[in-house]
């Protein structure tokens, strides 16, 4: 069933690091299944699940599908690993609880063939907070309202809303992977934004504004749920030089820092939030940020309680510099 040899080698290698994703897991692999362009391979990294998920993966039958049990080592350990086995030449990434339109392979070979030199590859998105509320990615003076294929001029300032580079929308050829060296496996959280960080300040990034996936926020098992005394975030200090001279990276770590401060915050730990806060440049940030950072545990479980209200109301969010 898993791992035969297949006679055309694929254009694309779509990496799935799987732990515990039994509720979501098949409609994932459906997705992909379900893509118009059809030059590709599914690497499977089974992370040392407990659950069902591997007796769901082993529902399928593809000679495209290649599946992997490995010991819990973290997603960046899982996706470096389907990264050294990929044959393909352009790597996409696709999490185990989100989803694609049929289009999504077809607009990043598109893209591919209009930048082959870019280093990230990327479509636009939706955010699924509930079946209720569900939003289209924003982007800073990037018009998402007509399907283009473009190459941004300033990554970090575009993505100072939503993330131009969202890891289940986004590919990059393997040379490049390999060239900054992967995904820093010294990080179980934010590993994902430290890498497109490290392509970004060296390559461009080419953007589809088509709407091809779905970000599953209200799936189960998201890594906000884990005790954040487990958690290890992106290494700040790899890019103090660079921020000194790139003001919208500055605001864009800034952000980032926020975020994690906040999280700390709302764990109860106020001494681990307020080192990341000393960082922060808070002009760069907006005053909803600057509000929610100085309220007391118990009020910020309260909005976290209620985000989905905030969300869908007045946009107002935990995590996010808008």
């Amino acid at each position: 069933m898993f791992n035969q040899k297949q006679d055309i080698v694929p254009f694309f290698s779509i990496i799935i690091p799987l732990y515990n994703k039994e509720k979501n897991i098949a409609k994932t692999i459906q997705s992909v299944f379900a893509q118009n362009y059809t030059n590709y391979e599914i690497i499977i990294i089974n992370d040392g699940s407990s659950d069902n998920s591997e007796k769901n993966v082993n529902t399928f039958s593809d000679e495209r599908l290649r599946y992997f049990l490995t010991e819990n080592k973290g997603v960046s350990n899982a996706r470096n690993f389907g990264i050294d086995k990929a044959n393909g030449e352009i790597i996409a990434f696709l999490d185990a609880d989100d989803y694609w339109y049929p289009n999504h392979l077809e607009i990043l070979f598109q893209l591919y063939k209009k930048f082959p030199d870019a280093g990230i590859l990327a479509t636009s998105y939706e955010k699924k907070f509930s079946t209720n509320s569900i939003f289209l990615a924003d982007f800073r003076n990037i018009k998402t309202d007509s399907n283009s294929f473009i190459i941004i001029d300033d990554y970090f300032d575009s993505s100072s809303i939503d993330a131009i580079a969202w890891t289940s929308a986004s590919a990059a050829p393997k040379t490049v992977l390999n060239a900054i060296k992967g995904f820093d496996s010294s990080i179980t959280h934010g590993e994902d934004t430290d890498l497109w960080i490290r392509i970004a300040l060296r390559y461009k990034v080419a953007l589809a504004t088509y709407v091809t996936a779905t970000y599953n926020l209200d799936a189960k098992n998201r890594s906000k749920e884990i005790n954040i005394k487990n958690k290890n975030f992106m290494k700040f200090e790899k890019f103090v030089e660079e921020e000194k001279h790139n003001r919208s990276l500055k605001i864009y770590l800034d952000a980032n820092r926020y975020s994690i401060a906040l999280e700390y915050r709302i764990a109860g730990d106020y001494l681990t939030s307020k080192k990341y806060c000393e960082n922060i440049n808070w002009k760069n940030l907006h005053w909803k940020n600057r509000f929610l950072i100085k309220q007391p545990k118990i009020v910020l479980l309260l909005f976290k309680k209620v985000q989905s209200s905030l969300i869908s109301i007045f946009r107002l969010k935990l995590s996010s510099f808008k």
